[in-house]
């Protein structure tokens, strides 16, 4: 591997600006940020519908592999209605339609 610098001219020398300059500087990167903000959040609210998304699909998609194998279950021997995981199934369903709707 080289041990060269990435750009010599730049540590060469010593950066020397007036009061006027950083100050103009210093307002030029600030209204590059300000410039950036509305851009910013638009994107944070796409990113939130998009987890707000996964989410609901993610939900959807374990109650479903819930539900199949309950119905595996029911098929091979039947669960009780008023066992605590039939409860506990009902009260799930029940917790995942509010979320989705």
């Amino acid at each position: 591997m080289s041990d060269s610098k990435t750009n010599p001219s730049l540590d060469e020398k010593e950066p020397t600006l007036s009061k006027e300059e950083l100050n103009a500087r210093r307002d030029e990167i600030t209204a590059f940020y300000k410039d950036n903000i509305q851009h910013l959040e638009i994107q944070a609210e796409y990113e939130t519908l998009l987890s707000t998304i996964e989410k609901a699909r993610a939900e959807r998609m374990q109650a479903q592999m819930f539900m199949s194998q309950t119905y595996a279950d029911q098929k091979d021997g039947g669960v009780n209605p008023d066992s605590e995981e039939a409860t506990a199934f009902k009260q799930a369903m029940e917790n995942a339609a509010m979320n989705v709707g």
